[in-house]
This record gives C-alpha cells, sequence and structure tokens, in this order.
C-alpha cells in the first residue's frame, strides 16, 4: 500500500503540484504498526486533483478533501488549508486554501499527527512529532486549551491516543482537558461512542478507563458507572457498555441492545444452571460471568457438555408431535417443546426420537 501511496504522490508531484503522506500513517510507520489508512496532503485543490485523477470524488460533508480511488486503492487527498471558524466547539464552517504545508500542519491536533512522507518516502518533522513519539507522549499542536476548545472530540482524541498507543498525556495536555471537559457536552452521543469504543476495544482499555476517570471525563459523558467496569473481569465491548447501562442516551443498534440486555438480565441469573446456558448461549452468559469474576473455563464446559444447544437440536419436529396427539397446529406445541427442552436439559429425558414420542404420548 504505501508503495502505490508514493507512486501516487509521484503523480501530483509530476503536475507541478506538493503532496505528502500526513498523519496517522506516518505515525503508526515509526511506531512499527501496521495501518491501511492513509492521508495525503496536497497544495493542489480539489479541482486540480480531479483533473489528475478521473477516478476521483468530493466526499458530501468534508469540503477541501477529494476521495480517489488509485491502483484500486482509496485514498484522501486534502488541500493544504486555513480552517477559519469553528461551530459548538467541533466543525469548522470557514476554511481557507493555502499553499504552505507548515501553515497546514499547524492547524492539526497532536504533533505526534503532524509528520509527512514525501514521495522519496524521506519523512518530514517540522512540529516536533518524532520527538514526542520517542517520548512517548501526547502533545497539542500549539496551546492546548485553545485547541481542545476549538474542537471538544480531540480531548477524547488525547485520551484513545494515549491508551491505544500506551502514551502519556503532557502536563498541558491534562490541564487542558480538565479546563474544557464541560465541552463534551456539546458533541453528539454517537461521536462520543465512536472514540469510547475505539478506548474500550484496546488492549490497554482499563488504563483508558483510568485515564477517563482521572479526568473527571466519567461525569461530562454521562458515564457515571464507569469504575465498575474496573471492578469487573469482562473486556469485551458490549460487557463494558452492559455495565455502564447507558441505553437510554448513547446509540445501539438493534442486535446491540438485545446483547445488552440479555447480558443485564443474565447477570442476575445462575451461569451454570442449564436452561440459563441453552436460553441465553455461551457469548452471554460468558460475558455476565466475567462481569461477576466467575470463572468462564467452567461456564464454557458446562455450556459444551449441554445435551443440546437450540431447538433444532431436539430429534423431533412439529409435524410428528401433531402426530402422535392427532391436533392441528396451535399453541400447545410451544407449551410441549418448553417442556421437551427442559427435560432434556435436566437429563430427565434422553434426546432420542423413540424416547421423546414415548414421553409425550404418556404426558400428552
Amino acid at each position: 500500500m504505501l508503495t502505490e501511496a508514493l507512486k501516487l504522490l509521484k503523480k501530483i508531484n509530476d503536475h507541478s503540484y506538493d503532496a505528502y503522506i500526513v498523519g496517522g500513517f506516518v505515525r503508526d510507520y515509526i511506531l512499527g504498526i501496521e495501518s491501511n489508512d492513509i492521508d495525503i496532503n496536497t497544495n493542489a485543490t480539489p479541482k486540480q486533483i480531479r483533473e489528475i485523477f478521473e477516478d476521483s470524488c468530493l466526499p458530501s460533508e468534508d469540503y477541501g478533501s477529494v476521495t480517489v480511488i488509485y491502483k484500486g486503492i482509496r485514498f484522501e487527498i486534502t488541500t493544504f488549508r486555513k480552517e477559519i471558524t469553528y461551530i459548538n466547539n467541533r466543525k469548522p464552517v470557514e476554511i481557507e486554501y493555502i499553499n504552505n504545508l507548515y501553515e497546514d500542519l499547524i492547524r492539526r491536533d497532536f504533533t505526534i499527527n503532524t509528520l509527512c512522507m514525501n514521495k522519496e518516502g524521506k519523512i518530514i518533522d517540522m512540529l516536533d512529532g518524532r520527538k514526542d513519539i520517542d517520548n512517548k507522549i501526547i502533545n497539542t499542536v500549539g496551546d492546548a486549551s485553545a485547541k481542545l476548545e476549538e474542537d471538544a472530540l480531540r480531548i477524547l482524541r488525547a485520551v484513545r491516543f494515549a491508551t491505544i498507543l500506551d502514551f502519556k498525556l503532557s502536563d498541558d495536555v491534562i490541564n487542558g482537558i480538565k479546563k474544557t471537559k464541560e465541552l463534551l457536552h456539546n458533541l453528539s452521543y454517537y461521536r462520543k461512542k465512536e472514540e469510547l469504543d475505539k478506548i474500550f476495544t484496546s488492549p490497554n482499555y482499563k488504563n483508558g478507563i483510568k485515564l477517563l476517570l482521572e479526568l473527571g471525563l466519567d461525569k461530562e459523558l454521562e458515564i457515571p458507572n464507569l469504575s465498575k467496569v474496573l471492578d469487573s473481569n469482562t473486556s469485551s465491548l458490549i460487557g463494558i457498555w452492559s455495565i455502564l447501562d447507558v441505553t437510554s442516551k448513547y446509540p445501539f443498534n438493534k442486535n446491540e441492545l438485545e446483547l445488552i440486555r440479555d447480558i443485564n438480565y443474565a447477570i442476575k441469573l445462575d451461569q451454570l444452571n442449564p436452561i440459563n446456558l441453552y436460553k441465553y448461549g455461551l457469548y452471554v452468559n460468558s460475558v455476565a460471568g466475567e462481569i461477576k469474576k466467575e470463572d468462564i473455563k467452567v461456564i464454557t464446559e458446562t455450556y459444551a457438555k449441554l445435551s443440546i444447544h437450540s431447538k433444532k437440536d431436539i430429534d423431533i419436529d412439529s409435524e410428528t408431535i401433531m402426530k402422535i396427539l392427532d391436533k392441528a397446529p396451535g399453541k400447545y406445541l410451544k407449551e410441549i417443546y418448553d417442556d421437551i427442552e427442559e427435560a432434556i436439559l435436566y437429563g430427565k429425558l434422553v434426546n432420542n426420537k423413540e424416547e421423546i414420542c414415548e414421553y409425550i404420548r404418556k404426558k400428552y
């Protein structure tokens, strides 16, 4: 991917424009982290980029950028710019195209995201980003309070980078977050959840949660149960959100909501009970067990020993039951299936068609 990106830079250079790989890819390249997200910045305007690359389009929201498919790879190409006016401590609503790399870089959030790479693969470091990477520290570009006030999402991005990269926040950034953290209320729950998901899915998530708590961001983010996550053994994203119990505020899809509901209910139950294991499945019971600090190996082994794991496993079908009882379809079928499930799970009935048929004849 890097090889193709460097060829793309050369193609832009060949049309007499400057162009560089910028930001996260260069940072991760230095850290030895594999990345497939390459952003390009250039002094060519979107119109000029579209003249160079026929297969390009303008994103609907991010003006100043062009999406280019080059050699089958998707690249975002952004023109050098100044962001003059922000609205609601989040979104720039007025920009100005410029012809200066340094001026473009100083509008960015953190020094570690200002490193560039030219077409020869040479790294350009105008703002000491390499030094901060070497020192494993997160610094803003310029005054932290001003930078975070411009865009409050940077507060969570700072915590996210510190978590994922296992870096420290500089004193300036810590003080800036404490001064501006109330601005998190201006962000959509969708944007906040995006950043929190990245923090919670990091292998270093517990340090990220500790950092959120130390900075008092749990209050501003309206996640008062955050400290309870540290008291559990779960590293499951859905498990963490189950503990936080904020489905009335934060956005979740239908599947996530169902899992959170089931986990919160299963927590109240015995995870080794065959019926509970069967009804809620291994994932839900395992997460519930992790939250309660139970032995997941025992839960997994007990689940594996269940005679059946779903209704499909029962060695009889509805037609056979109707034939035995000489009845038309009705609600009674569910009652019989529930009875058979329980009898099999508790070892009172063998999951064998002949035995099940005999059980139904005698009982019904």
